[in-house]
């Protein structure tokens, strides 16, 4: 009994001898680490400003296309779509085809989805483009002048297509089963002779020159706003052939789609814009405002100067002034708060709630944005951050939504920049504020190898709105940085 109780205390003593001999080796290296070779690691918070910005017009290049009349709290808006169609290049009717042989031509339009009521009906007609047409080259703003394309003259339809969102008459089932939204338009006889009369196909130019494209518009209801997805015109003719010595009647169709290898336009026209804007604007020192597609936009702008020095001092010998420790940002976080997103039923929707978030928000130097939506670029760290709308709960067990943005990149560079001298700085003195844009945007994915990459990011033209807590509510930069 009395070796056990021997061993036991010798077990414990040996025990706080390495674990003593372990904390003193461990506060021996924290002694002998000088200051200078000290890491350091400090949490911060800056503010700034931001305030609502516009613009007239954005450029027209989205992947599906606005058409109606909707009348929110942000104006009313007056939507039309203005199109080309692809020539099926190297096609050729039958040999005994002629203007006889068409029985009829349609124009079809689907849409994946409406804002507004959708028991509201609304008025459409279509016009030929028959002043000029555009290049495939060029961009096209989403104010531009209707009437330099269109005089009107030359309605193509039998008579004004009513349309009611909600309505499945003209509907297909794809080969899942779901049903796609489509509107069928028969065309007149003035049109169909004309178009029909077209049979040369070998080159979209020379196409364009005859067939300049179309203008299809609304001409009553505000209630509802469509997001058309695709466009064709549908050309059903018949001929005849020989088969065993009998003439064979065959009837067949010719599309013509308006896809990607032609020009569409959205013109958009915002009522009483400069009206409501102001209105948002009494309100900017509580909230600012992201509207598509507006163009109004919530500036953000950055004391990039201030907050870099402020990081440098940390880095610097109190005494000496002289730099001991080189920066590092390890985080620089931005949360924009959302305020406007609806939980409810569908029943319970009011105009107030047509316009939802953005899905995807764009944190966006001004001074590149022109640049980088023309150009097609995507979101890199010194350009411009993407954000997608999150939900999250607080402390208190809410339910919260908010974009996240990390400036880590962007603040460094300001950090080297700050610490070379003035006359190798890339940002001048006066320079000392980055302006950024939270600009709304449609994302494109693709995916490799398992992985899901951003292919493409385009300003957003369907419709949203997106209110967000400005920075005098409390929005904040929230940093974390060390030196070594």
């Amino acid at each position: 009994m009395r070796k056990r109780f021997s061993w036991i205390v010798f077990l414990c003593a040996l025990v706080c001898a390495w674990t003593s001999c372990k904390n003193d080796v461990a506060n021996t290296g924290q002694s002998v680490l000088g200051e200078e070779d000290a890491i350091i690691v400090l949490a911060d918070t800056f503010s700034f400003s931001s305030r609502i910005d516009s613009c007239a017009a954005i450029i027209s290049q989205a992947d599906s296309f606005l058409l109606g009349e909707l009348e929110t709290d942000y104006g009313l808006l007056r939507a039309s779509i203005l199109t080309q169609l692809a020539c099926p290049e190297g096609y050729h009717y039958p040999a005994d085809f002629s203007v006889d042989s068409v029985d009829s031509i349609c124009l079809f339009m689907y849409y994946s989805s409406w804002v507004g009521d959708a028991n509201s009906p609304i008025a459409v007609n279509a016009y030929m483009l028959d002043k000029k047409t555009f290049r495939y080259s060029s961009t096209y703003p989403t104010d531009l002048n209707i009437d330099d394309y269109c005089s009107r003259d030359k309605s193509i339809l039998c008579n004004h297509r009513i349309v009611v969102a909600s309505e499945k008459l003209d509907s297909v089932q794809n080969s899942s089963g779901k049903y796609i939204p489509m509107v069928r338009m028969r065309v007149n006889d003035d049109f169909t002779r004309e178009f029909a009369s077209i049979q040369s196909f070998d080159d979209q130019d020379a196409f364009n020159e005859l067939f300049k494209g179309l203008l299809i518009e609304t001409s009553f209801g505000s209630s509802t706003m469509l997001n058309v997805t695709d466009i064709a015109l549908g050309v059903y003719y018949h001929f005849s052939y020989n088969k065993a010595g009998r003439d064979t009647i065959v009837n067949d169709m010719k599309a013509f789609y308006a896809n990607s290898e032609v020009r569409t336009v959205n013109h958009l026209y915002y009522q009483d814009k400069a009206q409501w804007l102001d209105e948002l604007k009494q309100d900017s020192d509580t909230y600012n405002y992201i509207i598509a597609p507006a163009g109004v936009y919530t500036r953000m702008s950055f004391p990039m100067a201030q907050i870099a020095d402020s990081i440098i001092v940390q880095m610097r010998d109190p005494v000496t002034g002289d730099t001991i420790k080189r920066p590092y940002v390890n985080k620089a976080q931005v949360r924009v708060s959302v305020e406007n997103v609806f939980s409810g039923s569908k029943s319970e929707i009011t105009r107030n709630d047509w316009l939802q978030p953005s899905n995807y928000m764009l944190l966006i130097k001004e001074s590149s944005m022109e640049r980088f939506f023309a150009e097609k670029e995507l979101p890199t760290d010194t350009c411009a951050l993407l954000g997608q709308l999150t939900q999250d709960k607080d402390a208190d067990g809410n339910t919260i939504y908010y974009y996240s943005y990390d400036m880590s990149d962007f603040i460094s560079n300001w950090v080297r920049d700050r610490m070379l001298p003035e006359n190798q700085r890339k940002y001048a003195s006066d320079e000392s504020v980055l302006n950024m844009l939270l600009v709304p945007v449609s994302v494109g994915t693709s995916t490799s190898s398992s992985t899901t990459v951003v292919s493409s990011v385009r300003q957003q033209q369907t419709m949203s709105a997106t209110k967000i807590k400005s920075a005098k509510n409390g929005m904040q930069l929230e940093m974390v940085y060390s030196g070594f």
